[in-house]
């Protein structure tokens, strides 16, 4: 109670300026959404809005850090924080907290509710999010798309949606080194294909897979931008009556190969297109000389059996266009009778991030599935739970920088991925995580059927738009 007085004397002095005067503390915590409370955000993120869901009627918000204090409009019981006046606030403000108090008009005056804190990290995140989304219809695909988020503000543009392309499937977007330059993606059913987008042009991959298991998918490009890994998989879709996890998504068979651009061939390995097992999610190393990827035990009649199946996290050497000739084993999950799954590797060589679950490889619909995190130099787990939560955790990424990971969450209904974003600082700590700002995130994220998959930081726009992708991959189909 008395840090909370000691605040209320520093806005009383900083409402000056505000003009806005507070003569009252209420001792009570103000129920937001999303909750920011306490967490840490980039130095260049769009205005944290928030609404207020307690039915407590508030009239401002006081941003204050030092002798500094942004005053803000609260009407229908949502912040209205201007991107011009924010950006212009934090400008001076890395590396400082920032005191949020909520305060309620009575009279001229105002009463002040308990304040909370945001501290502003010096590292600035990657300005744009890319991802798909998608409707959790599990057999519905004909409306969705590929999508680019400003984070600095709240601009979203379509770099494909599939009313051009008449409902068929667009899956699978990657980035080389999360460059705008250097994409790739797929396209099913209406101009079928693999789809490559690099330095302003379009290309299609035309090898014949027809002596694999299947046309590629899950892809993830070597940093040198030559060469692009992918998993092969013959993917099924069952559904569960009685289990918790009611939908499961397995693989009867899968390998890995590579697909080299310049020579337009494939490299394959005896190693990663085992009969023994299944392989998938490939990963190169930030330096390219490892292709990490999951790899568990062949299980026979995976249909009934799909709760046996576990995977580990592998590597093996890859140099010159080459595979290596052994295999190692970087996370042993099944060991323990576990899944680990989407590994993902920080640009500075230093951390594997991954999700962990009971069983299977499709941890998307696992209520169980964890984000995880171990040194690459170690080996040694890294305490990073507070991310998670008692839903599903799953796709992730990392900024450029090795300071961000936005991942897939169902936290909130149980239903629909949000992308949520958490600091990690130089020794892998992690930081509470905030969900992707709004202007108005609970109309928002309430009114908003569709589920964002795949989050990929990206290191700015990605020069495409819906029209323009679709008139390409047309061109390239005839």
């Amino acid at each position: 109670m008395k840090n909370f007085l000691n605040i209320l004397i520093i806005l009383l002095l900083a409402s000056c300026s505000a003009k806005i005067e507070i003569d009252k503390s209420i001792d009570v915590d103000v129920n937001i959404y999303p909750d920011y409370k306490a967490v840490t955000i980039p130095c260049n993120i769009a205005p944290v809005n928030f609404a207020i869901i307690d039915g407590i009627k508030i009239d401002a918000l006081l941003i204050i850090t030092g002798n500094d204090t942004l005053t803000i409009d609260v009407s229908d019981n949502c912040t209205k924080i201007d991107i011009k006046q924010w950006h212009k606030f934090l400008a001076d403000k890395a590396n400082s907290t920032l005191t949020f108090t909520l305060c309620q008009k009575h009279g001229n005056k105002y009463a002040a509710y308990k304040p909370f804190n945001v501290f502003v990290s010096p590292d600035s995140i990657d300005k744009t999010l890319v991802y798909r989304l998608i409707p959790p219809g599990y057999e519905i695909w004909n409306k969705m798309g590929i999508y680019q988020r400003n984070l600095e503000t709240y601009s979203q543009t379509a770099i494909y949606e599939n009313r051009y392309g008449r409902g068929n499937c667009v899956n699978c977007h990657s980035f080389c080194n999360r460059s705008p330059e250097l994409m790739t993606f797929h396209l099913r059913a209406r101009n079928a294909g693999t789809y490559i987008y690099r330095n302003h042009e379009f290309g299609k991959i035309e090898t014949d897979f027809a002596c694999h298991l299947s046309n590629p998918t899950y892809p993830y490009w070597h940093p040198s931008g030559r060469y692009i890994a992918y998993s092969l998989n013959k993917i099924f879709q069952d559904f569960h009556t009685v289990d918790n996890n009611i939908i499961e998504v397995y693989d009867e068979a899968s390998d890995i190969i590579v697909y080299d651009i310049e020579n337009e061939k494939i490299i394959d390995s005896p190693l990663t297109c085992s009969s023994n097992a299944f392989e998938t999610f490939p990963c190169f190393s930030p330096d390219g000389s490892y292709l990490y990827f999951c790899s568990a035990q062949f299980v026979d009649s995976v249909r009934y059996n799909f709760k046996d199946v576990h995977y580990n996290i592998c590597r093996i050497a890859f140099e010159n266009g080459k595979f290596g000739d052994k295999i190692d084993t970087m996370f042993n999950a099944a060991s323990d009778s576990l899944s680990a799954l989407f590994p993902r590797i920080s640009p500075n060589g230093k951390y594997l991030l991954f999700t962990l679950s009971n069983y299977g490889n499709f941890s998307i619909w696992h209520n169980e599935a964890d984000l995880k995190m171990i040194d690459i130099s170690t080996s040694d787990t890294i305490d990073i739970n507070i991310v998670n939560s008692g839903r599903t955790e799953s796709y992730h990424s990392w900024s450029s920088n090795s300071r961000w990971i936005v991942f897939s969450s169902r936290r909130d209904d149980g239903l629909y991925t949000r992308p949520y974003f958490a600091h990690i600082d130089e020794n892998g700590n992690a930081s509470k995580p905030m969900l992707l700002p709004q202007e108005n995130p609970l109309r928002y994220y309430q009114q908003l059927y569709y589920s964002y998959n795949i989050p990929e930081l990206v290191k700015s726009e990605v020069n495409l738009s819906a029209r323009k992708t679709d008139l390409f991959t047309r061109q390239l189909s005839k």
